[in-house]
């Protein structure tokens, strides 16, 4: 039985950081959707003073 923990341990693990990557993208594209959302200061069209 013991021999499943470790392996268990790491698929959960890798399945928490791939939803929340999911997630993450999602609310990303969403922002980047948005007309008034604030341009990046990297952006050619962002704000220099940032």
């Amino acid at each position: 039985m013991n021999i499943y923990v470790i392996p268990v341990l790491a698929l959960v693990t890798m399945a928490i950081v791939g939803f929340m990557a999911l997630r993450s993208k999602e609310e990303t594209e969403e922002r980047r959707e948005t007309a008034g959302a604030p341009k990046s200061a990297l952006a050619e069209d962002g704000a220099p003073d940032r």
